[in-house]
């Protein structure tokens, strides 16, 4: 009995040690697989972020309910090293979460998508009746008939100072098109949707958003703030940067009155726990979450994200989100329940692809493999430092190359190459309207217009420079030919 009773427990014993054989490979293969996974996607955000010269950067990756990676990137100036729990300005991704407020409180039947946003206050007296017309999905949609032409944002000379300021500029604008025509992205449509909340719910925005959604998906370092200065005096929050022929600058975040559009702190950690959240179906009733992933009346942009579909991946939501000094992505693909979120502590440029960022880390997810693209802060200035010279250089040699030359000029000759000439002076005056036009009403202030593309302007300005002086030369030459 006790053989027959040995040569079970051996047999046993020896299937579990064929199992525990068998197993144990494939568990060290998975972890492996991830760990080289891993390994790839920091290895892509690093030589990234070097040819781009970006100090600092924060990566939040969901996948299948899960959170599958979190990192931060560079060192603060202190020398601190940033991590996943790391605070950055996450700019217009905001919008998002002040859409998700407005549902809450349309779930609870306290707003209504389809009503007029005046119906909630009744102090407003327009001069534009209609004004009267734009509904809470208006403002939702940015189909809302308002622009920064006729509604200044970040031009705006007096920033608000709260978001109870803000409906005074309903009484005295005047609406560019029917509201729900046409689709024009505009901040303070969202800085009216805070304050709606606002006057809802009877709390502040930012207590608001704390208790409702900061606290309720446990992200538990976001916050948020009314106004840039609130980034520049928070020590925690990487110091922002611009770039200048391709070298990293620390400028301090203009003022600009974010509440409600773009007024959101927050890590990678906490956006991780955002991106499952949209996955989950725990935010919303399931008719209200479908339609907060839905796209718009006039568009892709739909409530607070940008609705697409992908040939490969499926239903995608994204935002970008853009201060002059900070950057950041979010793309989450709603059917591979993949999501992926990068913050940097550097602002929208010219040369800079930030999108290559989340295209790369997507291709590594899927197997594929991730090149740093050539269009970068690294090739593109080098080119524009090599342009300047060369610039310089035919200037020098044509300056003297006139004041040398004996050839007689019409008049006719003068003229056109005096408004040849000052053709770079020209583009430079209309380079804002030029940029708003193709920004669909976006209006850039001139220093976000330096911030943007400093190292284009710079050559613009040393091209009129030489240009001007070559003009002068011409008509020097042309003065005194007459005199004689």
């Amino acid at each position: 009995m006790n053989t027959a009773k040995n040569k079970i427990m051996i047999c046993i014993s020896s299937v579990l040690l064929l199992v525990s054989i068998l197993v144990t490979p494939v568990t060290a293969i998975e972890a492996r697989e991830k760990a080289e996974i891993v390994q790839e996607i920091d290895d892509y955000v690093k030589r990234n972020m070097k040819v781009n010269k970006i100090n600092a950067s924060a990566l939040a990756i969901v996948s299948k309910n899960e959170i599958f990676y979190t990192n931060g990137y560079g060192v603060y100036p202190d020398g601190r090293q940033i991590t996943s729990s790391t605070p950055f300005p996450i700019a217009s991704l905001s919008k998002a979460f002040t859409a998700l407020a407005v549902l809450q409180l349309v779930e609870k039947g306290r707003i209504h998508l389809d009503t007029p946003y005046a119906a909630y206050f009744p102090e407003l007296s327009p001069m534009d009746e209609r004004v009267h017309k734009i509904t809470v999905r208006n403002l939702l949609n940015h189909t809302s008939g308002l622009t920064d032409k006729v509604n200044p944002d970040m031009t705006r000379d007096l920033q608000y100072q709260s978001l109870r300021e803000i409906n005074q500029s309903l009484n005295t604008v005047k609406l560019v098109n029917e509201p729900g025509t046409a689709h024009f992205y505009h901040n303070p449509n969202y800085q009216y949707l805070a304050l709606l909340v606002e006057k809802v719910s009877g709390q502040s925005f930012s207590s608001y958003m704390k208790q409702y959604i900061f606290e309720h998906l446990g992200m538990r370092s976001t916050f948020s703030i009314s106004t840039t200065q609130q980034i520049n005096e928070n020590s925690a929050i990487p110091g922002g940067n611009y770039l200048l022929l391709g070298f990293p600058v620390r400028q301090a975040e203009p003022h600009w009155f974010i509440d409600g559009p773009a007024g959101i702190i927050s890590s990678a950690e906490d956006m991780a726990k955002w991106m499952l959240a949209q996955c989950s179906g725990v935010l919303l009733t399931s008719e209200l979450a479908e339609e907060y992933h839905t796209a718009g009346q006039r568009g892709p942009y739909g409530m607070g994200w940008v609705v697409e579909e992908d040939e490969h991946m499926g239903r995608t939501i994204s935002h970008s989100g853009t201060f002059w000094t900070y950057k950041s992505e979010e793309k989450i693909y709603l059917d591979q329940q993949l999501g992926v979120t990068m913050m940097f502590n550097s602002g929208i440029n010219t040369f800079v692809d930030y999108r290559a960022f989340m295209e790369g880390i997507v291709r590594i997810l899927r197997g594929e493999k991730a090149e740093v693209p050539n269009f970068n802060s690294r090739n593109m200035d080098t080119v524009m430092i090599l342009l300047l010279i060369v610039t310089v250089l035919w200037g020098i040699y044509t300056y003297f190359r006139i004041c040398k030359s004996s050839k007689s000029i019409t008049i006719g000759k003068l003229f056109f190459l005096s408004v040849w000439r000052l053709l770079p002076i020209l583009i430079l005056l209309l380079l804002s309207p030029i940029l708003t036009f193709m920004a669909a009403g976006r209006v850039l202030p001139w220093f976000g217009l330096w911030i943007t593309m400093s190292s284009l302007m710079i050559w613009l300005v040393v091209l009129s420079i030489i240009n001007i002086i070559h003009a002068i030369c011409h008509i020097r030459r042309k003065s005194h030919a007459g005199n004689h």
